[in-house]
């Protein structure tokens, strides 16, 4: 059998009387000329026929299918779905989604991997992909306008003439823009400012290297560093009211990264239900107002747990009660409460808290469950008649048990002590100035329902879901501010047995889940029902599709 060999794209154009043989002369004049640029393009660029058709026929002939792409026709947000430097390395623009397929556009000349990267990637969001081709102009285009948008809503604000009006214009900047943090990073050609608002890293400014050594010198002045140091340090900036900024750096191959975390020095503190914590008052209530115990908040760095921590205290609190704070750093000075910073040089969590006991507390709130000589005076404390708050690095509610269990603490310890257990992350809060409505599509009913019926819970998808826009308010995201989502182990006289016994923590989290115990994931979809957050959002954190 003779196989046909494929013919040249400018001859099946020609064969389809698309373009004519001139046409195809012109284009490979031009194609000399400008040696990156494929025929399709160049055909394009030259207006030698109709785009529609021109784009339709070589989208036949490559076996994708081929349309223009114009603004019009983005029904959807690039950056929900990708990243935009991914867009770019992939030559790629997502522009409409349906009832659980995405389709995404691509310049005419991307290769057949960066199509199968995204389906992959596609695939992990629960989607599935369908892929078109347009020219590369277009794309480009549109890519170039995304960008430009980002650089004007990060703009930095005040003025810049100087090195010192410069650093101080990204402090203010951050702070007017509710940034968290502030990553300053030498790069090989310039120096990059980034924002970290809502728990996502924003590319705010690009300084030029030549400026480098100024900003670093400037920095290091202000926060009390060494400036012939070239090694790792800490220091704090304390030159805007309300905030104490506690400053990192660290060296890499192109100079030294500076990291600013911003403290709100009187930040009022949230009511533990505005976080989100889905229990009502008088499960909370049960849950942490207790003697003899030990109450744990896990989660990974980042995820809120001080926070949360932080309400529970000022929800206690009262002239009643002797509430004492062992912290690193105390990030909020809070009324009424004996607040102690750890200085690593003289003290330590462990050491601190043998001080507090002497102290006659009611309440003592312990930073973090570090080591097993913390664990164990917290246990102690907890077993001589005071209510001890921590927090520990862990992925779940359960797991806290097998971590304590790490640290060398004896399953009596712990369930004679251990009262509740509760697991939190943070997602970002839909902007409700830009957010549209719309119906829960049939991939998403499938997914929670199935979810639902797996934890015993019933779901209500008759309502309205709603999908992440941008606008002004919001930096073009989608999002304002983030809210909690929780799971609650509330260590019963059965779960005591299981601990006891030396149970698995798979043994120990079925017998929760028969004594309604919900993972963080039900709380989360109930966010979502509400309309509080997305289920893209919700994935991101827990990979659940």
């Amino acid at each position: 059998m003779e196989l046909r060999r494929k013919q040249p794209i400018g001859v099946e154009l020609v064969k389809r009387g698309i373009v004519t043989e001139i046409d195809i002369e012109k284009a490979l004049q031009y194609q000399k000329e400008h040696p990156n640029k494929k025929l399709g393009d160049i055909l394009y660029i030259l207006d030698v026929c109709d785009p529609t058709k021109l784009i339709e026929a070589i989208g036949d002939i490559v076996g994708e299918k081929g349309i223009i792409l114009n603004p019009s026709k983005i029904k959807i947000k690039l950056t929900d779905y990708i990243s935009l430097d991914i867009a770019k390395e992939n030559k790629a623009v997502p522009f409409e989604i349906n009832n659980g397929k995405i389709k995404i556009c691509f310049a005419n000349n991307a290769k057949n991997k960066n199509i199968d990267n995204l389906r992959l990637i596609m695939l992990n969001k629960g989607l599935v992909m369908e892929s078109y081709i347009t020219f590369e102009s277009d794309i480009e285009r549109i890519l170039k306008s995304l960008e430009g948008t980002s650089r004007e809503d990060f703009a930095l604000e005040g003025r810049n003439d100087t090195v010192t009006n410069l650093v101080d214009s990204i402090i203010k900047t951050g702070i007017d823009r509710r940034a968290s943090d502030i990553h300053i990073e030498p790069m090989a050609d310039e120096v990059r400012v980034r924002y970290r608002i809502d728990g996502e890293l924003f590319t705010a400014a690009k300084i030029n290297k030549s400026k480098q050594q100024q900003v670093i010198g400037r920095l290091k002045a202000i926060s009390n560093m060494h400036q012939e140091k070239q090694e790792a340090q800490d220091g704090r900036i304390l030159l805007y009211d309300d905030y104490n900024i506690r400053v990192s750096s660290q060296p890499n191959v192109y100079g030294e990264k500076f990291v600013l975390r911003l403290l709100k020095k009187n930040e009022n503190i949230k009511n533990i239900f505005d976080l989100g914590f889905p229990a009502t008052e008088d499960e909370l209530k049960r849950s942490i107002n207790k003697r003899n115990s030990i109450t744990i908040i896990a989660a990974p760095t980042g995820e809120g747990k001080t926070t949360t921590l932080y309400s529970i205290i000022d929800y206690l609190n009262s002239p009643e009660i002797n509430i004492t704070t062992i912290e690193d750093p105390v990030e909020i000075r809070i009324r009424g409460l004996n607040q102690i910073e750890i200085d690593e040089n003289k003290s330590s969590f462990s050491s601190s808290l043998r001080t507090v006991l002497r102290q006659d507390p009611d309440v003592i709130l312990v930073g973090e469950i570090r080591d097993t000589e913390t664990g164990e005076i917290a246990i102690q404390a907890g077993q001589t008649g005071h209510y001890v708050l921590s927090t520990i690095h862990t992925i779940d509610a359960i797991e806290v048990i097998t971590r304590l269990r790490k640290l060398g603490l004896s399953d009596y310890d712990i369930s004679s002590t251990l009262a509740t257990s509760i697991s939190q992350r943070l997602v970002r809060k839909l902007c409700t100035k830009c957010r549209k409505e719309r119906a829960f599509n049939d991939e998403e009913k499938k997914i929670i329902t199935s979810l639902g019926e797996k934890y015993g819970v019933d779901f209500d998808l008759s309502g309205q879901t709603y999908d992440a826009v941008g606008c002004k308010h919001c930096n073009n995201t989608g999002y304002y501010d983030r809210i909690g989502i929780f799971e609650i182990l509330n260590i019963t006289d059965e779960i005591k047995e299981e601990i006891m016994n030396g149970k698995s923590s798979l043994e120990i989290r079925k017998k929760a889940l028969e004594q309604n115990y919900k993972p963080l994931l039900i709380d989360g979809i109930g966010k979502v029902i509400k309309g509080l957050t997305t289920l893209d959002e919700l994935n991101k954190k827990l990979l659940f599709y």
